[in-house]
């Protein structure tokens, strides 16, 4: 049986030498969101005791580029991002882009707890806030408790 020192390897390192070795054997990188030009807007779900809250960030676009829709109890946010990389323009080179663009699409089946007819949205400096408020059934409420009537 042969003795092998043990030695303290980064597997990371590892997976990045092998990464690039790949690309440059295929002469490329591999595509990436923001090569192939498509891309999803994040977005954060948070609940209150009134309300869910959808953020969603959108850079770059105005209010005319989203549009937001409730159907089947199904909120759907789809918009698009222009391109406005032009190569033509005299004296400009583009050596890095690295800004995503294309349209995009997300929908989210909205829970029975959501009131569909009292959604509100805002759009402010390309973040978008869509409110959705709770139904008065599904928010909590505090029962007293009675005492019971004194024995005579």
């Amino acid at each position: 049986m042969a003795i092998t020192r043990w030695t303290n390897r980064n597997p990371w390192r590892d997976l990045d030498a092998l990464t690039n070795r790949l690309a440059l054997a295929f002469d490329d990188n591999f595509p990436t969101p923001s090569t192939s030009g498509a891309w999803m807007p994040a977005v954060n779900v948070e609940e209150t005791a009134d309300e869910l809250v959808l953020t969603a960030e959108l850079p770059g676009l105005t209010h005319d580029d989203v549009e937001l829709e409730v159907e089947n109890n199904i909120l759907t946010l789809r918009g698009e991002k222009s391109q406005v990389r032009s190569e033509g323009d005299e004296g400009r080179k583009y050596h890095l882009w690295e800004r995503s663009y294309g349209s995009f699409q997300r929908s989210f089946t909205l829970p029975r707890t959501v009131s569909a007819d009292n959604i509100v949205a805002e759009f402010e400096h390309g973040v978008l806030h869509v409110r959705m408020p709770k139904v008065a059934e599904a928010k909590s409420r505090r029962i007293d408790i009675g005492r019971p009537a004194e024995v005579k």
